[in-house]
């Protein structure tokens, strides 16, 4: 039988193993520029993970990820959706801060990608929810995220809900009310996606030996 604990510990190291790989990586040209890279933060067994798309000033300096303005609307997004920071994964798909914030190019994007699946597999989450096109275009090629937003798709045993960047509603006010209304959906998208895991623990489970009657 598994040690649940053990279980915590063993994803809690392998995490910032993955970490500190990311902290010293050169991979792709954003070392050269980076004041810190920002690997995510949150429990190793979070049951939801929000993926951004790459550093901004803030999270370079600080090493964290959503820090800053965006940060604190995703903080208070996440409470509308009855949630804490401390119950969930925050990373980006770009760890490191490219220049001027510009958008993360398609190679800085594939050389990060190998670190996001190991995270993405250690912590397994049974949701998973995608800020901005940059994130979503990994289960979502070629859609708009104004078609998009909110509509969980299902992939394997988990829920991926593409979402608006909080960014964007510091630049649009007219989407904050949208993105409020897309995370007021995450409490029901998480407990389908837990009852859908568990129900398959289930289906797994072996039949109960038979006692013969005779």
């Amino acid at each position: 039988m598994v040690n649940v604990a053990a279980s915590a510990q063993e994803k809690e190291a392998l995490l910032n193993e993955i970490a500190a790989e990311i902290r010293v990586c050169t991979r792709c040209e954003l070392h050269r520029t980076r004041t810190n890279s920002v690997p995510g933060e949150g429990p190793a067994d979070a049951r939801i993970m929000f993926i951004g798309e790459a550093p901004g000033w803030n999270e370079d300096q600080q090493g964290r990820p959503f820090v800053g303005a965006a940060g604190k609307f995703l903080e208070e997004l996440l409470a509308a959706a009855g949630l804490k920071r401390s119950d969930v994964f925050i990373t980006n798909v770009v760890k490191s801060r490219p220049p001027g914030n510009r958008d993360p190019l398609p190679d800085e994007i594939v050389a990060c990608a190998p670190f996001l699946q190991r995270q993405i597999d250690t912590i397994d989450p049974d949701v998973i929810v995608t800020l901005g096109r940059f994130s979503m275009a990994k289960w979502f090629p070629g859609e708009r995220i104004s078609r998009i937003h909110g509509q969980p798709k299902k992939d394997g045993k988990r829920l991926i809900v593409p979402m608006y960047h909080p960014a964007a509603a510091l630049h649009q006010q007219a989407l904050k009310a949208t993105i409020l209304e897309d995370f007021a959906k995450l409490p029901r998208i998480l407990a389908e996606a837990e009852a859908a895991r568990e129900a398959e623990a289930r289906a797994d489970e072996p039949p109960p030996s038979q006692i013969s009657m005779f």
